[in-house]
Order: C-alpha cells, then sequence, then structure tokens
C-alpha cells in the first residue's frame, strides 16, 4: 500500500499537480467561470461521463443555519455512476462507507472558483481489493476527465 501511494502522488507531480496546490487524495481545477456556471458546467459534465448528481449540500448555507457563521461559497456534489457503484459493491460490501464519489465547487480566498473531485484510487487503497482497485481506476479516469476539462 505504501507503494501505491508513493506512486499515486509521483504520478500527480509529473503530472503537474502538486501536494501543495491539490492533496493526495483529489483533483482540483481553479476554473475561469463563477459559482454557479461552475456548478452547472460540472453537473452536467459528470452527466456525460455516466454520473448522476444524488446529492447536494450546500455547507455555506447549512454553517449559516446551524452556526450563524459565514463562509465562501462552498458546495457537495455526490456522484454516482450506477455501473461502477454497483461493481463496487460487488467487490466490497462495505464500500458504500465510500460511495457517492464526492465533487466540490468553492469560491477560494482570491475570489476564484475551485473545483475538486475525490480521487477513488487513492480512497480506495485503504480496503486492499484488487477487484475494487480496478473499478476504482476506471471511475477515476472518469473524474479526472471531467475536472480536466473544466
Amino acid at each position: 500500500m505504501k507503494h501505491l501511494i508513493s506512486i499515486l502522488l509521483l504520478g500527480l507531480t509529473i503530472a503537474g499537480w502538486s501536494a501543495e496546490q491539490n492533496p493526495n487524495y483529489a483533483f482540483s481545477k481553479v476554473v475561469d467561470m463563477n459559482y454557479e456556471q461552475a456548478i452547472e458546467k460540472v453537473t452536467a459534465d459528470l452527466k456525460s461521463e455516466g454520473f448522476g448528481v444524488i446529492t447536494e449540500i450546500d455547507v455555506a448555507a447549512t454553517m449559516k443555519e446551524k452556526l450563524n457563521t459565514s463562509m465562501q461559497p462552498y458546495k457537495i456534489l455526490g456522484a454516482c455512476n450506477p455501473q461502477f457503484a454497483y461493481e463496487a459493491i460487488q467487490a466490497e460490501i462495505q464500500v458504500g462507507l465510500f460511495l457517492p464519489c464526492n465533487v466540490i465547487v468553492y469560491v477560494n480566498d482570491n475570489g476564484k472558483t475551485v473545483v475538486s473531485a475525490v480521487d477513488p484510487v487513492a480512497m480506495m487503497a485503504a480496503v486492499n481489493n484488487e477487484k475494487l482497485l480496478q473499478t476504482a481506476q476506471e471511475v477515476r479516469a472518469k473524474l479526472r476527465a471531467v475536472i480536466d476539462g473544466l
């Protein structure tokens, strides 16, 4: 598992992603669109890759309601590809703890919109199931395509 994580980090570094810009468990991109446009675009792009957004959490609104605090716009989109979810559950019954794949859209401290997606390979590294890893690699390719295409 240690080698898998090292390979993941090396791959991200070679691809121009640094741990400082992007954690080793996500793909991120600062996009040249406003927050609402980014949510619409990423939702459409996820759909084109076979994902539906089955949950949407407006974190900023929830924090305002529950804690009476203000924060930058921040939304969590729970993306699910039914075929991959089915394959993953067949390979590892408790994998539902990691589902759906989360995509976040937020406004950073510089006022720029950022879109990030979880790296399913990094998430599944803890499970140690080769069949699940194959599915995670396929999902990773699709999520990476969405982020890269923004």
